[in-house]
């Protein structure tokens, strides 16, 4: 008997991360397993067979979607005639809805079963999709507890397998030997800038943070800025922009988790850092612009009063939102400027990040989406 093949489909950097860890779990639990897909390369160095390149069409909002729509059509078309040519025994498709839905179609037509693994946020907006997605799928993965009364609620088979974040996140180095590495003073306030993993991301925010940067270099000549560049984004191109700036911006190609907690506070952009933000404690504001026909549209359509994932996992405002027009370099540092002078703000922030903690659940995430894996393709 042939050993079994799963093919998971990651379209972005965290997605990309997720499915590596599940994957580590779960060739510990079936060595003799065959996984091939499309991902990064997390997926690659976790032992997948990677046959696309997710980060040509790692991209966000409307008109971006469009813009890169020759790759996204390329892709489809790639992952369709993998899935005709190997018929896997299990399909895993890993976040990035739009795309893994219509993937999660042809797997429907080759008789070929479908796990989703990271739910498409349904109760942040469109909610009536849960119905098109319980049509394509065959079970539901998610990683927030809240998420699964959704699933139940519309008769779709859904398990909580919990955050993979809650193990995976913790400082792998004494922050204080980064700072060192960097030139950074111990005493020295340190103001991180995480514009994101994608390019799109890059070119909305960065200038803003450099902006930013400006404004608060200008009142405390003493601020130290340090910008982590995601394994997705060129390097060398990121130094050249900081260089360009005029601006003294360490970048760190470090561990995110210490490059966070060397941080006395961030601007980040909205996603799943601001999870990994949260759960190292660090005081941020989150910070969203897009196209603005992209949040004309978007903005009709979601039905939930706050973007951030950790402000949605408090089940409250925890942290500031500065969006679209509000997303401004003076609105920006002045927050910033009082997540670290402000003693009594900065302690309700760190209060309420300890509340995303605790709704994350105990973690062994990786784990059970592992097992959830095996059950299915036995």
């Amino acid at each position: 008997m042939s050993s079994a093949h799963v093919m998971i489909l990651a379209g972005e950097a965290s997605g990309d991360a997720h499915a590596a860890e599940f994957v580590e779990q779960l060739k510990h639990e079936r060595p003799d397993i065959r996984i091939s897909g499309m991902g990064g390369r997390a997926m690659s160095r976790a032992g997948v067979d990677v046959f696309f390149d997710s980060s040509i069409i790692a991209v966000v909002g409307l008109i971006e979607v469009i813009r890169h729509w020759g790759d996204i059509r390329r892709a489809m078309a790639i992952v369709r005639e993998r899935l005709e040519q190997t018929r896997p025994d299990l399909l895993v498709l890993v976040d990035y809805p739009e795309f893994n839905l219509k993937m999660a179609r042809r797997a429907r037509e080759l008789d070929i079963r479908v796990l989703f693994y990271i739910s498409p946020q349904v109760w942040a907006w469109r909610p009536k999709r849960i119905h098109k997605i319980g049509r394509l799928i065959d079970h539901m993965a998610v990683i927030f507890k809240f998420e699964q009364a959704f699933y139940e609620d519309a008769g779709i088979p859904v398990t909580f397998v919990g955050h993979p974040l809650v193990d995976k996140v913790q400082s792998g180095e004494d922050p204080a030997a980064l700072r060192a590495r960097l030139a950074i003073g111990s005493a020295d306030r340190v103001i991180g800038l995480f514009p994101g993993s994608r390019q799109s991301e890059i070119s909305r925010l960065l200038p803003l943070m450099f902006e930013t940067a400006r404004l608060l270099q200008k009142r405390d000549p003493g601020t130290r800025f340090l910008l982590p560049v995601a394994s997705t984004l060129d390097y060398r191109d990121l130094e050249q922009r900081c260089a360009d700036s005029g601006l003294d911006i360490r970048l760190s190609g470090d561990d995110i988790y210490t490059t966070i907690v060397c941080c006395d506070a961030i601007a980040s952009c909205s996603g799943t850092v601001t999870l990994e933000i949260a759960l190292l404690g660090v005081p941020m504001c989150i910070v969203y612009r897009m196209s603005g026909l992209s949040y004309l549209i978007m903005s009709r359509l979601i039905t939930i009063p706050r973007i951030g994932l950790a402000n949605i996992v408090a089940g409250k405002p925890v942290v500031r939102e500065l969006l679209q027009d509000d997303a401004n370099a003076e609105n920006l540092s002045r927050e910033l400027t009082a997540l670290i002078d402000d003693r009594e703000y900065r302690r309700q922030i760190i209060d309420g990040l300890a509340r995303v903690r605790e709704n994350l659940g105990v973690g062994g995430g990786a784990r059970n989406m592992a097992q959830l894996v095996v059950s299915l393709i036995d």
